[in-house]
């Protein structure tokens, strides 16, 4: 980057994060010189039914290690913990605590969690890996997503661990999305979509039909934070331009970054 130059600087960027979620990569986007819009795609709710989260919370001690792998987990957790009166139980019995990435760590630790790893690569699927050998034997509390895969228990229970997975809050499509913003995104008036997980790319999706998603994947620049989200974009056959070498909103930013200090992205909506 030569001098003060801005590698994003006028480029409007949309993020489709839920809206709690988007200030850290808008932020980053905006230090970077984008203008950022919000189209939330997905939205988060409690569970329909917390049995599950109240038998885990009432048998907390029991486990050896509770996994977070997105801080909805940890935000839904400790919110059913407070309403049944388990916070000070949760917050220091005797689990360690893991956490997928920087964000989730900091807001386990903001519920009064103590932190004792996180993981170096920012995946369920690398926290695995990277405690392979502490969690054989263990018994491991996995609170997700209704929506999450089965690649990360199986690959806890590949490493020994005896796990128990529970729905701590679901994923839904959003109430509404905002017409001014999807008018402007069919009249090309976006340089580029980011997408954080498949989920949010498949509600954007379903707004538009099948030509009109191939012309805008063609005239924006698709992102995508990771190789699950991109490949869900794949599937969809759209374009993607940008998948994050790190698979965080920092990541994501600075791959988006760097796409455009690139030659030939300045070619792409001309």
């Amino acid at each position: 980057m030569e001098g003060n130059r801005k590698p994003l600087a006028g480029k409007r960027v949309i993020i489709t994060r839920a809206a709690e979620q988007a200030q850290e990569l808008a932020r980053s986007l905006e230090a970077m010189g984008a203008e950022v819009l919000l189209l939330p795609m997905i939205a988060f709710a409690p569970p329909e039914d917390w049995s599950q989260v109240d038998a885990a919370l009432r048998a907390w001690a029991q486990f050896d290690w509770v996994l977070f792998t997105s801080q909805n987990a940890v935000r839904f957790l400790a919110r059913r913990a407070r309403e049944m009166d388990a916070t000070s139980q949760a917050a220091v019995a005797s689990p360690k605590i893991a956490a997928v990435g920087r964000t989730t760590a900091g807001a386990a630790a903001g519920e009064g969690f103590r932190v004792d790893y996180v993981a170096e690569e920012n995946s369920g699927e690398g926290l695995a890996r990277e405690l392979r050998g502490a969690l054989a034997g263990r018994s491991v509390l996995l609170p997700r997503s209704d929506l999450a895969d089965g690649r990360l228990p199986e690959a806890l229970r590949e490493a020994g661990a005896r796990v128990t997975g529970i729905v701590a809050y679901r994923t839904v499509a959003p109430l509404s999305a905002d017409p001014a913003l999807l008018a402007a995104i069919r009249e090309r008036r976006a340089d580029a979509i980011l997408f954080s997980s498949a989920s949010a790319f498949r509600n954007f999706a379903n707004l538009f039909t099948e030509a009109e998603l191939t012309d805008i994947s063609n005239r924006a620049a698709f992102a995508a934070i990771g190789p699950s989200t991109a490949a869900a974009m794949r599937e969809a056959g759209v374009r993607v331009e940008i998948e994050a070498e790190e698979s965080s909103a920092e990541g994501l930013a600075n791959s988006l970054g760097r796409y455009f200090e690139r030659p030939s992205a300045a070619a792409r909506r001309a």
